[in-house]
């Protein structure tokens, strides 16, 4: 748009003058203007102004032109004499400069680094140990468990997060449940080159997680050809990555085996093993460029692992309670992103995911002799349950002038799940089949490079339960300067209920949570800051009815709330070769469901947590030190008993854990730095977790009749690894020093 004023008599020359302002009617510095395929023009100065003269004659073109704005061209008869013309630029919208929404999310890919936790960052977290969530527990939103696998985040479950793989679910994401010790993730961090931790408000595109999504992106082709093998004193591992010369297309392989025997000798176990953990992983992977920008990747993977042990029992004093598993799992994952021209582009994705447990529980004298003991057959059973879960994707997306796009798609989901239980004396099967559909849009609306919204909406269909859900999203973003920006976020989200609570025909639908974000943040070379407050409702939460050890869902009439604030501040800039990140949050919330005779906090939830985690690179001597701190304030814990006078349950035994307190320390030495041209790499590691031995309780186990408990410690106080990891064919000493290792 141009405001044009001509004031003044023809002359022979011509003199234009005026001002340049953007579209918040302030003066543009540096703006070239002049005539198009001319030589007389000007710059404007510091208040936006200009003038230049020519001899030109009758209809030209005035071009007004500066980076990060769009040209203007604006026709003007010159006759001689002075010409008034002020200008008006709007903004062009750039990635390089635009807002980028984040409310509810730490992002990492390549091109947002800053943000959070990469590869190396993960495994380099002391407190992690080399685990995808266990480093993320670092992060704010993020609750420190140690008895129970998972992210609980902001007051949700575990099951209340859910993780996907290019974009398409991963079912069993971490190893099957063992009571009271938490599980790690079956995945290698260093098969993902993007990480978006997305704590709540995030977009329309997922589904089917209450409170958090894990969203990951693995790498494409590899930098050349490599191999690797690891050595350690629990396990070995070796893989093979080949490249095509011409760069078109990849495949590799690879096997890590396990076995805790050697660990479970120097630091003595809690539980009495009789079969030590001992786990097998396998995977496959290739990945094709079919043109330019797109390619297919297909990423396979495979796991077995045995344990059994014992454990005085708490509810049959002079007993010992026996479990066993053997689990057998396969993930499978292949997508396709394409562009189709025209601005259009594609990401397809299927995923498939085959689990088996076999679990044997029962009660054991002394001398491991199985014995049935009346009135508690119920803990005597074999438990063989088996699932099958396929989920296919489609997302369609175009692109408009800026970063104006529009996305939209549909998507499948099917799972099979069984169990058969036999004990003593009776047995029953559970079979479950459910076809969940969804359709979903959303689009990306740039006003200015300043201002930025997302809007859109997801529809979903479950046949097991019989039911519809609607659920909008809407984010909005604005640049407050240079780094900072501020953030809002408004969603609605829906959830199935965990199958184990589930009849083959249940009675119920889907759970429901409403989440209210708004951020700050601050993102600067070297250093981000993040402050964040939300809300979330939850409705339709499931309530149970207990027999036996166990719960079937009877309603969706519970509810609950969380509120809270949270503090992330990293610095890798202030001490060379220093990153250090510190973050905290609290967390207010209550929730009604499951048993829980009425709204309280949950066992699972703390008030308060916080982690410093730091790394420093001795360049000197090769290595790097990290160190870990976690901190979680006490959590609850409760007994429910059923009283049969008024048919309902209600609190005993109740009570506060004192605080969770970790330290933990790594050292990684690097004797290939510094080496020109290195054809191999290697990297000693050492890590010690709780390190002080800060002796933790997670919570306190009840006896069947509530009258003896007992507290939920760590398996051990102390865990001590040591391994040497070697690559062939490709140096990765720059990655680690860039990355400060």
């Amino acid at each position: 748009m141009a405001l044009l004023t001509i004031v003044g008599k023809s002359r022979a020359q011509t003199t234009l003058s005026g001002r340049v302002l953007d579209n918040r009617k302030l003066p543009l510095r540096g703006v070239s203007v002049g005539i198009k395929d001319g030589y007389d023009g000007a710059t404007t100065d510091s208040s936006g102004r200009y003038r230049f003269t020519t001899e030109e004659k009758g209809a030209q073109t005035i071009v007004a032109t500066s980076i990060g704005y769009k040209k203007i061209e604006t026709v003007v008869d010159l006759k001689g004499g002075p010409i008034t013309l002020d200008i008006l630029l709007k903004e062009e919208v750039s990635e390089m400069n635009a807002v980028v929404i984040t409310a509810g999310s730490f992002e990492a890919s390549d091109r947002k680094k800053a943000t959070v936790l990469n590869s190396l960052d993960i495994v380099t977290t002391a407190s992690g140990n080399g685990d995808v969530t266990g480093a993320l527990k670092t992060l704010p939103g993020a609750q420190q468990i140690g008895d129970k696998e998972g992210l609980f985040v902001r007051g949700g479950t575990a099951a209340e997060t859910r993780a996907f793989i290019d974009g398409t679910v991963v079912n069993n994401f971490f190893y099957s449940s063992v009571p009271t010790v938490a599980q790690r993730g079956r995945f290698s961090p260093f098969i993902f080159k993007g990480t978006v931790f997305s704590t709540g408000g995030y977009s329309a595109l997922y589904g089917q997680a209450l409170s958090s999504a894990l969203i990951l992106e693995s790498i494409d082709l590899p930098e050349q050809t490599s191999a690797n093998l690891g050595v350690s004193v629990i396990g070995l591992s070796g893989g093979y990555q080949w490249l095509d010369p011409k760069k078109r297309w990849s495949a590799g392989a690879s096997y890590s085996y396990s076995n805790l025997w050697p660990a479970f000798q120097l630091f003595k176990q809690k539980q009495q093993y009789e079969k030590v953990p001992v786990f097998h992983n396998g995977d496959l992977n290739f990945r094709v460029k079919t043109s330019k920008t797109g390619m297919i990747k297909y990423y396979g993977y495979f796991s077995t692992n045995t344990l059994s042990f014992y454990t005085p029992s708490i509810d049959t004093p002079g007993y010992l309670d026996r479990f066993a598993i053997t689990n057998l799992n396969m993930y499978h994952n292949l997508s396709w992103r394409e562009s189709l021209g025209r601005k259009w582009k594609m990401n397809a994705g299927f995923s498939y995911t085959h689990n088996a447990d076999d679990v044997n529980s029962g009660l054991y004298t002394n001398g491991h002799q199985e014995a049935v003991v009346p009135g508690f057959e119920f803990k005597n059973f074999v438990l063989n349950r088996k699932g099958d879960f396929a989920n296919a994707k489609l997302v369609l997306e175009r692109r408009y002038s800026g970063l104006n796009a529009l996305r939209f798609g549909a998507e499948y989901n099917y799972s099979k799940e069984r169990s058969d239980i036999a004990y003593p004396n009776s047995s029953f099967s559970r079979p479950l089949v459910d076809h969940l559909t969804a359709a979903f849009a959303e689009t990306d609306l740039y006003v200015t490079n300043d201002l930025a919204a997302k809007i859109g909406g997801r529809f979903e269909h479950s046949s097991l339960l019989g039911t519809n859900d609607i659920a909008p999203r809407v984010s909005l973003a604005y640049k407050t300067g240079r780094y900072g920006q501020a953030s809002l976020a408004y969603g609605t989200f829906y959830q199935s209920p965990e199958h184990q609570y589930l009849t083959a025909k249940p009675i119920v639908g889907f759970t429901r949570a409403t989440h209210y974000i708004a951020q700050f943040q601050r993102v600067s070379p070297g250093t981000t800051l993040r402050a964040e407050i939300f809300y979330k409702a939850y409705n339709d939460l499931l309530k149970t009815f207990s027999a036996y050890g166990q719960q079937a869902a009877v309603s969706n009439n519970g509810y609950g709330e969380a509120k809270g604030f949270e503090l992330f501040w990293r610095d890798k800039k202030t001490v060379p070769n220093l990153d250090y990140w510190i973050s905290y949050s609290y967390l207010d919330t209550k929730r009604d469901f499951l048993n829980y005779p009425y709204a309280i906090q949950p066992d699972f939830a703390a008030k308060h947590t916080a982690s410093l985690v730091v790394k420093k690179f001795l360049t000197k001597w090769k290595l790097q030190v990290n160190a870990a701190y976690n901190y979680a304030s006490g959590r609850p814990y409760f007994y429910i008993a059923y009283d049969p006078s008024t048919q309902e349950n209600r609190f005993g035994d109740r009570g506060i854990t004192r605080d969770y307190h970790n330290m933990s320390f790594s050292l990684n030495y690097l004797p290939d730095i510094g080496r020109k041209n290195a054809k191999s790499f290697a990297v000693w590691v050492l890590s010690v977790s709780n390190a002080f031995g800060a002796n933790n309780v997670y919570g306190y186990q009840y006896s069947y009749n509530g009258l003896r408990k007992e507290a939920v410690t760590p398996p051990t106080k102390y865990f001590v690894f040591l391994g040497l990891f070697l690559s062939f064919g490709i140096d990765r000493s720059d990655d680690v020093i860039n990355s400060n290792l």
